[in-house]
C-alpha cells in the first residue's frame, strides 16, 4: 500500500500531538520546586568567602589571606549501594551526610580545610520531596563539616533509573598551606597509631551487606541492641573535619587515612613511606556488634572482614610517641572515641606495610 502524506505511521512525518517535555519525561516545573528548596538549606552553610550563591552558571569562592601560600584539595566520590537500602527503607534524610563525609574525610587526610561541596542528583523521574530530603542531608553534612553547599545539578532522566531509585556523586575542594601539607613521608618507627571510632559501616561494602540480609531473609526492622537494625545500617558516615582540624592546630601530625573500601588493610599503607609497617592491635580497640553480627551471618573470614569493613576505625591518625597523649585527650575532648590501635616499626622489603596481630 502506498503510504499518503497524512498517515501518521510514516516515520518521516511528525506525529500530529504537540509535544512538551513532560511527555518525554521531564518536568522543569518541578526541578524549579527544588531549586525554591534547596536555597533555605544552601543558605545555612555559608561561608564569608562565597562570592556567588546558588543559580548561577558557575560559582565563585575566594581563597582567604590567611593563607600564605595555599594549595587547593579536591576529592570526589559517591555512596554506593547504601542508596538502594535508603530506596527500600524509603530514609533519604541522611544519605546526604553520607556523601559529603566521603569526600570530606578524604582531603582532610591531605591537612586541608573543607572550603566547598557540589552534588549531583540524577534519577529517571524527579520527585521533589525525595530529592529535597536528600539535599537537606548534604547541607547538614556540610555544616557539620564547615564547608559551604556552593552548588551542584540535578538530572532527570528517564528511562536511565528504574522507578524511586537515583544516583548520587559530588565533590569537595579545601586547601591547605603548602609547607603544612600532610604526606606521611616523616612517619618513622616507633610512631604511634591511633583510631578514631566509626559510627558504623559508614558507606563501604554495602554489597555485602545487602547480599546477607536477602540470603538470609533477614527482616531489618527488628530490634538491634535497643534500636531497628535499619537505623544501625544507615546510620550516616562520621565526618571529621572539625576534630582533625582542632588536632592539627595543635601538634604536628605525621599522617592520617580515612578508612573506606580496603579497610585498615589497604588504606594504611597508602599513606606509609617504603620503610614503615603498621603494626596493628586486633583487641586494642572496641569492634562494634554490628561487624560482629555481619561475620556471624555471612560466615565471613577475619582477613575478608578487615578488608570489606572498617571494622570499628573510621579515620587513622599517626603522631610521634611523645604526641600520643596529648592528640588522643584533644580528639576526646572534641568528642571522639579514640584508642592507641598500634605502633609503626620497620618494614623489610617485600613484607606488607600493614599487620594485624
Amino acid at each position: 500500500m502506498t503510504a499518503h502524506p497524512s498517515d501518521n505511521n510514516n516515520p518521516a512525518n511528525p506525529t500530529s500531538t504537540s509535544l512538551s517535555y513532560r511527555d518525554a519525561g521531564v518536568d522543569i516545573d518541578a526541578g524549579d520546586r527544588l531549586v525554591q528548596n534547596i536555597k533555605p538549606l544552601a543558605k545555612r552553610t555559608m561561608r564569608p568567602e562565597v562570592l556567588t550563591g546558588l543559580g548561577g552558571f558557575g560559582a565563585l569562592f575566594e581563597i582567604s589571606r590567611k593563607y600564605q601560600n595555599p594549595v587547593l584539595v579536591s576529592g570526589t566520590d559517591g555512596v554506593g549501594t547504601k542508596l538502594k537500602l535508603a530506596s527500600q527503607l524509603n530514609k533519604h534524610d541522611s544519605i546526604g551526610i553520607d556523601l559529603v563525609a566521603m569526600s570530606v574525610n578524604d582531603i582532610l587526610v591531605l591537612g586541608a580545610e573543607p572550603l566547598f561541596f557540589l552534588d549531583y542528583y540524577a534519577c529517571g523521574k524527579l520527585d521533589v520531596d525525595t530529592a529535597t530530603a536528600v539535599v537537606s542531608g548534604i547541607a547538614a553534612g556540610c555544616e557539620q563539616a564547615g564547608c559551604t553547599l556552593i552548588g551542584g545539578e540535578t538530572a532527570e532522566m528517564p528511562d536511565m533509573y528504574p522507578s524511586g531509585e537515583y544516583d548520587l556523586a559530588g565533590f569537595a575542594v579545601g586547601v591547605v598551606e603548602k609547607a603544612q601539607i600532610i604526606s606521611g613521608v616523616t612517619i618513622q618507627a616507633g610512631d604511634a597509631v591511633i583510631g578514631l571510632a566509626s559510627s558504623g559501616a559508614h558507606s563501604n561494602g554495602y554489597s555485602l551487606i545487602r547480599k546477607i540480609i536477602s540470603s538470609n531473609q533477614i527482616d531489618i526492622s527488628q530490634d538491634f541492641y535497643g534500636k531497628p537494625l535499619s537505623d544501625v545500617i544507615m546510620t550516616p558516615t562520621r565526618i571529621y573535619a572539625r576534630p582533625l582540624l582542632t588536632l592539627m592546630k595543635q601538634l604536628p601530625v605525621k599522617g592520617l587515612a580515612h578508612i573506606t573500601g580496603g579497610g585498615l588493610i589497604e588504606n594504611l599503607p597508602r599513606i606509609l613511606p617504603d620503610h614503615a609497617v603498621a603494626v596493628l592491635h586486633k583487641e586494642s580497640w572496641d569492634i562494634p556488634p554490628l561487624f560482629h553480627w555481619l561475620q556471624q551471618q555471612g560466615n565471613i573470614s577475619d582477613p575478608e572482614m578487615f578488608r570489606v569493613f572498617n571494622s570499628g576505625i573510621g579515620m587513622v591518625v599517626v603522631v610521634g610517641a611523645d604526641q600520643k597523649n596529648a592528640a588522643m585527650d584533644c580528639l576526646r575532648k572534641a568528642g571522639e572515641t579514640v584508642w592507641q590501635i598500634g605502633e609503626i616499626k620497620e618494614r623489610t622489603p617485600g613484607h606488607s606495610a600493614t599487620v594485624l596481630i
